[in-house]
C-alpha cells in the first residue's frame, strides 16, 4: 500500500515536460534541425534552444495539430493557384495564426530571434 501511494505522489510531482504530447523522435529531429538552420549560432547553444522549442510546441499541441498546422504553414508559402487553395481558406488562416503565434512564443520562451525581429 506504501509503495502505491509512493508512485502516485511521484505522478504527481512529474516535471511539465514530462506531460507533453508523444512527438516521434524523427520528428522532433527534423524539426531541430530545421530550426539550427534558422538560427545560426553556437552549435550546442542552438541544439539546446531549437529542442525547446519542439518541446514547448509538445506541451501544447497533440502531434496531429502540429502537423497538420506544420503542413498548413509551408503549404501556405505555395506561389500561385496551387498555394491559393490554402491562402484562400479562412478557417486554414486562423489555424495558421495560432501556429504562428505558438511557434513566436516558445522561440521567445526559449531565447530564439530575442535580438532580431522574426
Amino acid at each position: 500500500m506504501k509503495c502505491l501511494r509512493w508512485i502516485a505522489a511521484a505522478a504527481l510531482a512529474l516535471p511539465a515536460w514530462a506531460q507533453a504530447f508523444d512527438y516521434p523522435t524523427s520528428e522532433r529531429v527534423v524539426f531541430v534541425e530545421a530550426c539550427m538552420r534558422e538560427n545560426p549560432g553556437h552549435y550546442y547553444e542552438m541544439l539546446n534552444k531549437c529542442s525547446c522549442v519542439i518541446d514547448t510546441l509538445a506541451r501544447e499541441l497533440p502531434y496531429d495539430d502540429f502537423v497538420t498546422m506544420n503542413t498548413i504553414a509551408n503549404a501556405n508559402t505555395i506561389g500561385g493557384e496551387r498555394g491559393s487553395a490554402v491562402r484562400d481558406v479562412e478557417p486554414l488562416q486562423v489555424q495558421l495564426r495560432k501556429f504562428r503565434q505558438l511557434q513566436t512564443q516558445a522561440r521567445k520562451s526559449c531565447m530564439i530571434g530575442l535580438d532580431a525581429p522574426r
